[in-house]
């Protein structure tokens, strides 16, 4: 296997948004890192709130850097060149190899610019071609919507341009799924459909014998090859693009909870803010033995939780109106009388303050904080994008930081790059509770102010948490995938003379 030619690849389509792209694609890089091949991910475009800081300071999706990590190499802006992180249903920000570059309409952005960036993001992929043996692209949605094919960079329009295989995974869980294989393939172009290499299964329950019939008929039908049927499996997410509709999802997140070391469990509850963004913060926590977390929106849901937390959002001024119309604010308030924990994370840190700023990203202008920290907030137009590491409670702390906020820090005592105020702390740090000192002393700390008898478990290790999730991954594409068929994709592109379904795309 440590013979695939250099500059390889392989497309991985989905008949839907979350099919199970982003899952399949890290399964397939931990698979072949660990058969010694040396593979990237790419996702030329994005569309997520959930993002990560490259050690070069670039901003890409988090999924990609997991499958980057599924890999065993280093995140790059490379391999995922155009991140769009919404702020409303009509516009987003474009994030262009790691660094904003403005706010489009869908409209304007499908109307033109989104062809402008197909020469950028095909460089991007030559250029790792150029140093791996194996690229294996995600895609994004379904390669099937026929309104956006002229625009498309980043399904077909990817496949076309580097001549990649492609496999068209679907998830049998919501049903449909042979109708959905053919349609996608039946509504593509001939040119299209020549890459269309086959299907791959996702999340089958049940006997696998049951589904041959209907692969064989799929196969007399499009004369495609199916090449896997992934069984369903609890906690197989990674960190998700899609928002707090699957925040819960993954392995760390899904996991039943596990015992507390000490009597008391403890209660997380997480204010669901609109916008909100990296939502994966708090998978550290849940991954905590005795350690209950969920998300919530009405303020009673805040009465029994030992911790709040305010997360990111990429409406900073829009979540604090949000936490003020549902009552959630003046219960935050009321916390913050009493001594009962509250942490902020970056826009969460932001709407603790006493006052923000923001010409840039909502152009509110003056808008009064919670007044929970002194702290005072002004948007800069410049993006904050950085990999801070320094000491907290005592435990070195690794983060990442994405915001256009800048805060000036007026009192309270030193809290990583924020402040402390009681049992009210504030970071624009995230990713900090994954460093698994700090994370416990945190957890010391909110349980002495919640009154609460937890003793955080010596042992828990959320890196090793996390390589275990991505060695599942591989196994699954190991175990239940036709591994020297996608092998041969991967090395020799789609299989000639594959037959046109009609009526294709015009």
């Amino acid at each position: 296997m440590s013979g695939t030619r250099r500059g390889g690849g392989l497309l991985v389509a989905g008949t839907t948004s979350d099919a199970g792209k982003s899952v399949v694609t890290a399964g397939i890089c931990r698979w072949l890192a660990r058969q010694g091949v040396k593979v990237a991910p790419f996702k030329a475009q994005n569309m997520s709130l959930n993002s990560f800081v490259t050690r070069e300071g670039a901003e890409i999706g988090r999924a990609q850097a997991m499958q980057a990590q599924a890999a065993r190499v280093e995140p790059t802006a490379l391999m995922n060149p155009v991140l769009l992180k919404p702020g409303s249903d009509r516009s987003s920000q474009v994030v262009l190899l790691g660094k904003p570059v403005g706010e489009m309409s869908a409209r304007g952005y499908h109307g033109g610019r989104q062809e402008q960036l197909l020469g950028i993001v095909t460089d991007c992929l030559e250029q790792l071609r150029g140093t791996y043996d194996a690229v294996i692209c995600e895609g994004a949605g379904s390669p099937a919507e026929i309104n956006l094919r002229r625009t498309d960079i980043v399904n077909m329009g990817i496949a076309r341009a580097a001549r990649f295989p492609v496999v068209v995974v679907g998830d049998i869980d919501r049903g449909g799924v042979f109708a959905s294989f053919f349609g996608t393939t039946a509504l593509l172009s001939p040119e299209d459909q020549e890459l269309i290499a086959g299907y791959m299964v996702n999340k089958f329950r049940g006997d696998v014998s049951l589904l041959e019939p209907g692969m064989e008929m799929l196969r007399g039908l499009t004369g495609r090859a199916t090449y896997g049927v992934l069984p369903f499996q609890h906690g197989l997410g990674i960190d998700e693009e899609d928002g707090l509709r699957v925040s819960l999802r993954g392995a760390v997140r899904e996991s039943v909870v596990a015992p507390p070391v000490g009597e008391d469990v403890l209660r997380v509850a997480v204010c669901a803010v609109p916008l909100m963004s990296n939502f994966t913060d708090v998978d550290a926590l849940a991954a905590e033995p005795g350690v209950v977390v969920r998300f919530v929106d009405r303020a009673e849901e805040l009465a029994d939780a030992d911790l709040v937390v305010v997360p990111g959002t990429r409406g900073t001024v829009k979540a604090l109106a949000w936490l003020r119309e549902r009552g959630l604010a003046d219960a935050l308030a009321r916390r913050a009388a009493e001594g009962r924990p509250v942490l902020g994370i970056c826009g969460g840190f932001q709407a603790l303050g006493e006052h923000i700023e923001d010409d840039v990203e909502s152009k509110a202008g003056s808008v009064e904080g919670l007044g929970l920290l002194p702290v005072r907030v002004r948007f800069a137009r410049e993006k904050t994008l950085a990999r801070p590491t320094g000491t907290a409670l005592g435990e070195p702390v690794d983060g990442y930081e994405i915001h256009h906020g800048v805060a000036e820090v007026l009192g309270g005592e030193a809290f990583l790059d924020g402040c402390r105020v009681g049992a009210v702390w504030g970071t624009h740090w995230h990713g900090s509770l994954e460093s698994d000192g700090f994370r416990r002393a945190f957890l010391r700390e909110v349980a002495a102010a919640a009154g609460r008898r937890f003793v955080p478990a010596p042992d828990t290790s959320f890196a090793t948490l996390r390589e275990d999730q991505l060695d599942l991954l591989g196994d699954l594409i190991e175990q239940h995938a036709d591994t020297d068929a996608l092998l041969k994709l991967i090395e020799a592109g789609a299989p000639a003379g594959l037959p046109f379904l009609p009526p294709g795309a015009p």
